[in-house]
């Protein structure tokens, strides 16, 4: 469903049943709670919704960066086959986990995540989802501590799982593992395509990274340049004095566009590329569950062969276990075809959740390649015209009385 906001001043009321389904969610207001180590930023988060399984037209409600990971943890364990949008990466680095930049960065990323979530015809329907947005803090916390599986384990423990499901969905995406695994034209270039994009992607971003870096290095040579000609011009007082002076002006006035125009570049363009190479590991780890439900379905298509040899040879002996092998044939026959209808189900569902990817993909570089391009024009003109605009007074600077000038 696409995501809906209501008009202002509209005379439908938000439960009219008049009204267009809509579910809009915002994450505002970072705070940060707590101090040292236990140190951690707190979001509003706000839903408008006409929706009858809503408690009510608006709900706000505080959350945390682990209770976004508790809802993406959630949404992947139940939605098989469903691209789950990621979450904004956590700082590596302890000084810049609560920069302003940072922190704006995060609550941009995490207010995308949940709206992808929000506006996708299946997610949206999730009792998790419903429950993140409208729960109060107390049950939050309390749904956090009774994760099991790898979610209870400890650091330590958490790393290496990590570390062998991220080898495994490699290997799996790389057709390195030796166990069955589909072999059709379709699945072989789609893995291609996956391992492909993430490198390109990744190697895009790594250097707008360093893009970003450059605009804020010469940013600060330019605004270091500025001060030192300003004083420069202060020694002098008089005509070269004065164009030291506009020079110095004119350098740090760049110094606050280069500034402004870095930000952008980071906002408008790493970001979104950023955003995109972890999407694309979304898809991997969800082509590592299309491998396990493969694997799945065929093991246990081996296993009803053997049963069936089994259960022949027992009816031939007249064995007493007939009917406990017959029973153990079924159950295992009734799992085999769930197995396959799960697969077939992922493979469907991947295959939707691709062309939406590729259509969304293809929307989204578009505005990011066009921000772009445009954030570079607008430099480029800032930085000529300020220039163009400090030749007339250095020429006149030049002719004054009492400045020698140079041949």
């Amino acid at each position: 469903m696409e995501q809906q906001r209501s008009t202002p001043g509209s005379s439908l009321s938000p439960r009219s049943p008049s009204s267009q389904p809509y579910l809009s969610v915002s994450v505002t207001d970072p705070v940060k709670l707590g101090n040292g180590v236990q140190a951690y930023i707190s979001y509003r988060v706000i839903t408008k919704t006409n929706l009858p399984e809503y408690q009510g037209p608006e709900k706000i409600v505080i959350r945390r960066y682990s209770d976004f990971v508790w809802l993406r943890d959630r949404l992947f364990e139940k939605y098989k086959g469903i691209f789950i949008p990621p979450l904004p990466e956590k700082s590596a680095v302890e000084k810049f986990r609560f920069s302003a930049e940072f922190i704006e960065m995060r609550r941009q990323g995490l207010d995308v995540f949940v709206n992808r979530i929000a506006s996708h015809h299946d997610l949206q329907q999730s009792e998790d989802l419903r429950t993140f947005l409208q729960a109060d803090e107390e049950t939050m916390e309390r749904l956090r501590s009774q994760e099991t599986g790898i979610f209870k384990k400890k650091p330590a423990d958490l790393m290496q799982i990590f570390k062998d499901v991220q080898s495994k969905v490699s290997d799996v995406v790389l057709g390195k593992e030796k166990p069955v695994e589909e072999s059709t034209p379709e699945y072989e270039k789609l893995k291609h395509y996956i391992f492909e994009l993430e490198n390109h992607l990744a190697e895009a971003q790594k250097h707008t990274y360093r893009l970003v870096k450059r605009h804020r290095e010469l940013s600060q040579s330019l605004q270091d340049f500025g001060k030192a000609t300003k004083l420069l011009g202060a020694c002098e007082g008089n005509a070269l004095g004065k164009a030291f002076t506009e020079l110095g002006v004119k350098s740090e006035t760049l110094s606050i566009k280069l500034q402004k125009e870095s930000y952008q570049l980071l906002m408008n363009f790493e970001e979104p590329l950023k955003d995109y190479v972890c999407a694309v590991q979304s898809i991997k780890a969800t082509i590592a569950e299309r491998a396990n439900a493969f694997r799945r379905q065929c093991e246990l298509a081996e296993t009803i062969k053997l049963k069936e040899i089994n259960l022949d040879k027992l009816m031939l002996t007249r064995s007493d276990k007939v009917a406990e092998a017959e029973h153990e044939y079924k159950e295992l026959k009734a799992e085999s075809e769930e197995a396959t209808r799960r697969f077939q189900t992922i493979v469907s569902l991947m295959n939707e959740e691709m062309m939406h990817f590729q259509e969304q993909k293809t929307l989204d570089m578009g505005i990011a390649f066009h921000k772009f391009a445009k954030g570079q024009a607008r430099l480029a003109n800032s930085i000529a015209d300020a220039w163009r605009s400090l030749l007339p007074k250095l020429e006149a600077s030049e002719a004054a009385p009492g400045l020698y000038k140079l041949d």
